[in-house]
């Protein structure tokens, strides 16, 4: 297989973080929806999703970077070892563990006994008495979704692509949640010992939007207020995840004051959904005359400090 460390553009010292900040960058850029007819990036997709599987589980790393000291890092399959030819045993081939022993360091001559071990899984008793593998499952594939957030908030089907280029249709969950992984089982890898097919995790990426956040199941707003709405009250609308709705604005508003829209945030467990949280902001106009002039001659009532709350 190719150089998962050059697929990805990291180091074969690289953290997991590294590993997996390379991988969601380079699933951005190549994934299908993003490059629709483009099989020259689809390719690249599955093979940097591959290089991805395989260095994100660090049992199979260890097998890889073991295989390739040995110089069999071309020949490694995930889940095999790197495949070898016998001379012996009619021929067949059989999986060959080249992962370091756990205390560290390459094995020595001492060793050669397991090596061969290894090598001719399963001889026992008589000579050629080869034992039957296990019906291992194949390998999981691992791959990115990127959604905007109303479409995380809704949910829906959205469409991926699965080993052999098939596009397949996966159910996003109202309410969908940034690093969430869905399964899409059988669609992974399929075994190369006869078992059940691996699956297809599909992680969820979340776009920012420009005026709501996410805090939990609540959504955020700020919404900008004018000074006449703040002082005498209104009735405005305002956008939700579900649409416009119609807000009223208690009269003395003051910035930084929060009103709450109930059920009106993303779904939860059990199809419970948070709040809406409005965050009042009062704007001003950049030039406004009358209200500069009416502010010259205006005075607060007696006792009022705006800054009351920050003297100890």
């Amino acid at each position: 297989m190719e150089d998962p460390y050059k697929t990805l553009g990291v180091s074969k010292s690289a953290s997991q973080d590294e590993i997996r900040k390379a991988y969601r960058k380079l699933a951005k850029a190549l994934h299908p929806d993003a490059n629709p007819g483009d099989k020259a990036a689809e390719e690249k997709f599955k093979q940097v999703s591959a290089a991805f599987n395989l260095l994100s589980d660090a049992d199979k790393r260890a097998d890889y970077d073991a295989a390739a000291r040995a110089g069999f890092g071309s020949q490694y399959q995930p889940g095999m070892g790197a495949g070898m030819g016998g001379a012996g045993m009619g021929g067949q081939r059989g999986p060959f563990n080249f992962r370091q022993t756990r205390t560290g360091g390459s094995r020595g001559f001492e060793d050669l006994g397991d090596i061969f071990s290894d090598l001719f899984t399963g001889a026992s008793g008589g000579a050629g008495a080869a034992q039957q593998p296990p019906r291992s499952k194949g390998e999981d594939v691992r791959q990115t979704l990127r959604l905007d957030f109303m479409q995380a908030a809704q949910g829906g089907k959205h469409r991926v692509v699965v080993p052999g280029g098939r596009s397949v249709d996966i159910a996003v969950p109202a309410g969908a949640s940034q690093g969430q992984v869905l399964r899409l089982r059988g669609q992974g890898h399929p075994s190369r010992m006869g078992g059940q097919p691996g699956d297809v995790l599909v992680e969820i990426d979340v776009a920012e939007h420009k005026f709501f956040s996410r805090d939990g199941q609540d959504v955020r707003l700020d919404l900008p207020i004018s000074l006449k709405e703040a002082a005498l009250g209104a009735k405005v609308r305002v956008p939700t995840i579900d649409g416009m709705v119609e807000v009223r604005v208690p009269a003395g508003a003051s910035s930084g004051g929060l009103l709450r829209l109930r059920g009106k945030g993303f779904a939860g467990s059990g199809g419970k959904r948070g709040d809406q949280i409005i965050r009042l902001m009062v704007a001003l106009p950049e030039r406004d005359e009358a209200l500069q002039e009416f502010l010259q001659t205006w005075s607060p009532p007696s006792g009022y400090n705006p800054r009351k709350g920050l003297q100890s």
